[in-house]
C-alpha cells in the first residue's frame, strides 16, 4: 500500500465493488483459496472488507487475527531481514 496525495493505492490487492463481488463470489473465493490472491471489496472508492485466505494451520490458543498474521503470508516480506533476536531472548513463547 502506498499513499499518493489523498488517495491510498493497494499494490498487491485487487479491488472489486460490492456489486461485482456478489456477482462473482465463487470466482473470488476460488482465486483466494487456490491462488492466494487478496481482494478488497467496497463501494464509493472505499474498501470495506478484505477477502484473504485463512491459514491452513490454526492455533486454538490464540485469536483469529494472531493466527492469520502468524500462518498467512502477511509478514513474508520479513524473510529477507536478518534475525535480531533468538528464541533465547524471549521471556514467554505465545505461539
Amino acid at each position: 500500500m502506498y499513499f499518493l496525495g489523498d488517495n491510498v493505492h493497494y499494490v498487491h490487492m485487487k479491488i472489486v465493488t460490492t456489486t461485482n463481488a456478489r456477482k462473482h463470489i465463487k470466482s473470488i473465493i476460488d482465486r483466494v483459496k487456490y491462488h492466494g490472491e487478496v481482494f478488497g471489496v467496497g463501494r464509493r472508492n472505499s474498501i470495506d472488507v478484505v477477502v484473504l485466505k485463512f491459514p491452513e494451520m490454526y492455533n486454538a490458543v490464540v485469536n483469529d487475527i494472531t493466527n492469520i498474521n502468524a500462518y498467512s503470508k502477511s509478514f513474508d516480506f520479513l524473510k529477507d531481514e536478518p534475525d535480531l533476536y533468538s528464541l533465547a531472548n524471549l521471556k514467554k513463547r505465545y505461539a
